[in-house]
């Protein structure tokens, strides 16, 4: 076969020979597009619960901007207000969100989660679609008047807001302990200040502290995730389906807020965010009334409570309506 250029025939230059540091920096320069598409998946939109002063969007601003130092890219998170403080609103777009876009946050208040325990029609997600990725959580105890009474008392008297209340779970749990109790309608703590109920679910960062200043005798601590019981109060018995039906609805009360993401959520996104998240306890600590700032299996744990099993489910809503003759519209 004959090779050789026709006459006149431009030769073609010949190849350059790289050098070592010559071909590290092509090869860089090929993987340069690469990392900036991994950086560019560590972003995401955190859809929050409206008005854009309101407490959630305080929340979502303070934890956005943690999040973005563990990243290390400003701006890596783009708030959207959408709905009222009820959270329900912005819950079930996030529900119908299909991942398209980037990573999706949604700002969960704990009585958003509450609105979906008691069945009510308007609450159209399931929160154990998600996974939490930050939770600020409030200790809890059952307390009331001196000692906690026998079967065979006078009722005590239960001040409730309305039936689909967190604070309904005050209630319950009497009757779940077999205490003679009635409801009475009002708000837990000015009732209670005011002589006019005897029994009540206090949280806070410090329950304990605000049971003896209103001068009630704690009776049970309900869980606090990522934290030891406090030996001198009894941990509220939770071993059936009926029990973990109370504590969800108490949960309503004891988680604040919460910033969950979808399950099929990639991992290695997932495992991005949650080194982003490694410094946001401490950050967290010196804000008030946040309460525990969990992150990790704390976090999982704590919000798993809000989310019970079926029967547990079906259970509290069974007994609102055999109690209180409420039935969700």
């Amino acid at each position: 076969m004959n090779t050789r250029q026709p006459p006149g025939a431009p030769r073609p230059a010949p190849l350059p020979c790289l050098g070592r540091r010559a071909a590290g920096l092509a090869l860089l320069s090929l993987a340069l597009p690469r990392a900036g598409m991994a950086q560019a998946q560590e972003g995401g939109t955190m859809l929050v619960p409206g008005p854009e002063d309101g407490g959630c969007a305080r929340w979502a601003a303070r934890a956005s901007a943690s999040l973005s130092r563990g990243l290390h890219r400003p701006g890596a998170l783009r708030l959207t207000y959408l709905g009222g403080p009820d959270g329900v609103t912005a819950a079930n777009r996030f529900a119908t969100l299909d991942g398209a876009g980037g990573t999706h946050f949604l700002v969960l208040p704990g009585w958003t989660c509450h609105a979906r325990l008691t069945g009510a029609t308007r609450a159209r997600f399931e929160p154990r679609a998600w996974m939490p990725l930050l939770v600020n959580w409030h200790g809890a105890i059952l307390a009331g008047r001196g000692p906690l009474p026998g079967r065979g008392g006078a009722p005590l008297r239960v001040a409730i807001p309305s039936p689909d209340a967190p604070e309904a779970a005050a209630l319950a749990a009497l009757d779940l302990l077999g205490v003679p109790a009635q409801p009475v309608s009002g708000t837990p703590e000015t009732a209670f200040a005011a002589g006019e109920a005897d029994a009540l679910i206090l949280t806070g960062p410090d329950a304990l502290a605000r049971a003896q200043a209103l001068g009630a005798l704690p009776w049970y601590q309900l869980p606090w995730p990522g934290e030891a019981e406090a030996g001198e109060v009894p941990p509220f018995p939770s071993d059936s389906p009926v029990a973990k039906g109370v504590l969800a609805a108490a949960a309503g009360l004891q988680m604040r807020v919460a910033l969950v993401m979808p399950l099929l959520t990639p991992a290695d996104t997932v495992a991005a965010w949650r080194r982003a998240a490694a410094r946001w306890p401490e950050e967290e600590r010196g804000q008030p009334d946040t309460g525990q700032a969990l992150t990790g299996p704390a976090a999982a744990s704590a919000f798993a409570l809000l989310s019970p099993s079926p029967d547990a489910t079906l259970s509290y809503r069974s007994w609102l309506e055999r109690r209180l003759g409420w039935r969700p519209t």
